[in-house]
């Protein structure tokens, strides 16, 4: 076991935000690694087990679920895809910070179980770039784009429960990127502490 712990950094973000990108570009980096994902489903060509996922049938995921054995998990077109909390701390023992990709409530529950995870919120700067860039996708229809940006009231709403908010402004990723692997480094990084945002998420629809 290393003295130096690794962290648990866990990003979430409205639809739009553009954490995914952003979650790659860190990854590439090299500041952290992305946590694997156990799913049910089955794997598709060039799906390799325990490196793209960690591939389980259906009766061993709901064992491990009454176990414990996830630190969350949630169910998509019938198959489960969970965390395993085993190989996230086993990493973190090692030495290694692994990144999650994950919504509020996800992250809301592993911070009840995982005190010491950092939580990251990845916004658009404000409203209508937030509609602008769903808009943009050109994939969004407009009954699924009223859910998402009715969903990003609700995950904003729990900003003060994150500790870092990242504004990802429209041609500044880049920027974005190395504020994420500033905090995941151990910068204080005072300027994106969530404390200094109390009305942000009022702030963020006024048009």
């Amino acid at each position: 076991m290393t003295e130096n712990k690794g962290k648990l950094f866990v990003i979430s973000g409205p639809s739009g935000s553009g954490k995914g990108e952003l979650c790659k570009r860190v990854l590439k980096k090299g500041c952290a690694r992305v946590s694997i994902s156990a799913t049910t489903r089955s794997a598709r060509p060039g799906e390799v087990d325990g490196v793209n996922y960690f591939f389980i049938t259906k009766e061993e995921f709901e064992r491990r679920i009454k176990v414990n054995d996830f630190l969350e998990f949630a169910q998509y077109n019938g198959n489960y895809y969970g965390t395993p909390k085993d190989y996230v701390i086993s990493c973190l023992e090692r030495g290694i910070n692994i990144i999650l990709e994950i919504d509020v409530q996800g992250a809301l529950n592993i911070k009840k179980i995982m005190p010491d995870a950092v939580l990251l919120m990845i916004s658009a700067p404000d409203y209508s770039t937030l509609v602008s860039r769903l808009r943009g996708r050109g994939d969004t229809s407009e009954d699924d784009m009223k859910e998402r940006l009715e969903t990003s009231r609700v995950e904003l709403a729990q900003l003060p429960k994150y500790d870092f908010l990242v504004i990802n402004k429209t041609n500044e990723l880049d920027r974005a990127v190395e504020t994420v692997c500033q905090i995941i480094g151990g910068k204080e990084m005072e300027e994106n502490k969530t404390k200094h945002f109390e009305s942000f998420a009022n702030d963020f629809y006024l048009i």
